[in-house]
């Protein structure tokens, strides 16, 4: 997400960072172009004129011309208005009620509602700790009502039976009850949706939320329909009191448009990124962090938090003790690490959330890097345990068993193998405290050309 966007704003704000003094003339171009960026990125035009206007004014301010660094000043100003744009800051959900805390998701159909319940029935009981139901009150799709139970068993939370002869007023008051018995914290309803707007849909979801009164209401939509999701949920917006926005499949809209515009067009907040198909592709939205991914300078405390967990911590803390000791990194290792990168969104997932990785994230999608991490996988596991364990008795004809038995070739299995003991290499100077700094210059070298490692320069 973002990835035009922000390849064009961190390209245009280098022009202007090494200027001595910020004057209407000089940042006249760079506005212009910061304008056109975010017009590409189909962000709507309100939201444009509004950050543009912004930025403006507070460039020519005082702010800046007693700064000593005034370009470095307006990245700030550009970076600032970014997340004022977007809601200052993250929006938790407010289930500070007598339990059950009913949350009411609505949406178009195809924009991944119910897929969304199953993601955030997943987050409040893995993050939040919560005991959770989900019911489906979509009386049109019988569908829908066997997809949400299916999802529900596979992400271990309770689902409430219901049929598409009961009327969804009548199914969720029956959920809150069973709710109220069961002890369950939360309550997630899933809607019907429609291919568009119309009164009957309105009418019905209005008679249902003003019935069961809920905390929370969240609109679910998807980020790829551009500007069109801000226009989309303000109409929801109309007639629905909302709480909220869940902006579903990020994680294939390179523009952006959408999390630029929802808060200004509806005046509320996003509060959960869709970012992947999985049941765990759910995080929760910080306009900050969005921001200075935007402009190239990482998301650092998103990563950290996902890898808390994501991040297996027994098997985690074993490898570390493993490597300090000065015990050989074999084959099963590598496939274990190779898990926890996927288990975290893969390669290209943790790319974009480090400084001055953005390029090299591009970089690696070009090599489809993500699809070498599988059959790297795929490798490793059609070798024995005692290949695994040592790596030095693959011979010739092992190689070519290997190479058969998963469906590559002999120079992928060579591939393999010699990335393997330039990683083993590198995991032995780990134990020596003498050797991080060596360890640093080799990781760097073996980046790919003009990417060197460190933050951007502006």
């Amino acid at each position: 997400m973002f990835d035009n966007l922000s390849q064009r704003l961190t390209q245009t704000l280098r022009s202007v960072t090494g200027q001595a003094r910020l004057t209407e003339d000089n940042i006249k171009a760079t506005l212009r172009e910061v304008r056109m960026a975010l017009l590409e990125a189909d962000v709507a035009l309100p939201v444009v004129k509004e950050f543009i206007n912004g930025v403006k004014e507070r460039a020519l301010g005082t702010e800046v011309s007693k700064s000593l660094s005034p370009g470095q000043v307006f990245v700030k100003i550009v970076n600032d208005e970014l997340v004022r744009v977007m809601g200052e800051a993250n929006a938790e959900l407010n289930l500070a009620v007598t339990p059950p805390a009913v949350v009411m998701m609505a949406g178009l159909q195809g924009a991944g509602k119910t897929t969304s319940v199953a993601k955030l029935a997943r987050f409040l009981k893995e993050r939040k700790k919560k005991k959770v139901l989900v019911v489906s009150a979509d009386v049109y799709r019988p569908a829908a009502i066997r997809q949400l139970e299916t999802l529900a068993s596979e992400v271990g939370v309770d689902f409430f039976p219901s049929s598409i002869e009961q009327k969804p007023v009548d199914i969720v008051n029956s959920a809150i009850r069973h709710a109220r018995l069961q002890h369950h914290d939360v309550l997630l309803v899933d809607t019907a949706g429609r291919l568009a707007i119309d009164e009957a849909m309105m009418e019905e979801i209005r008679q249902l939320h003003a019935a069961i009164n809920p905390v929370e209401t969240l609109f679910v939509v998807d980020a790829m329909t551009g500007q069109d999701a801000a226009n989309t949920a303000r109409a929801f917006n109309e007639v629905l009191p909302l709480t909220g926005v869940i902006l579903t499949k990020t994680d294939g809209d390179a523009r952006g448009g959408a999390a630029l515009s929802v808060r200004h067009i509806t005046g509320k907040p996003i509060k959960f990124l869709g970012v992947g198909e999985k049941t765990d592709a759910l995080e929760p939205f910080h306009p900050d962090r969005v921001a200075s991914r935007i402009l190239g300078m990482g998301d650092v405390l998103s990563l950290i938090e996902e890898a808390e967990h994501k991040i297996d911590k027994e098997k985690a803390e074993k490898f570390a003790n493993k490597i300090s000791k000065g015990k050989r990194f074999d084959l099963e290792d590598f496939r274990e690490q190779l898990q926890q990168m996927n288990s975290m969104g893969g390669m290209m997932s943790m790319l974009e959330k480090l400084p001055g990785m953005g390029q090299m994230a591009q970089a690696a999608q070009s090599a489809q890097a993500e699809k070498g991490m599988m059959q790297m996988a795929v490798i490793i596991n059609s070798m024995t345990p005692g290949e695994r364990r040592n790596p030095d008795i693959i011979t010739g004809s092992r190689k070519r068993r290997i190479a058969m038995g998963s469906g590559t070739q002999i120079q992928d299995v060579n591939r393999l193998l010699k990335q393997h003991k330039q990683m083993a290499k590198m995991m032995k100077k780990f134990g020596n405290k003498a050797g991080m700094a060596k360890l640093g210059r080799s990781m760097k070298s073996m980046l790919p050309p003009g990417m060197g490692g460190g933050f951007p320069r502006f």
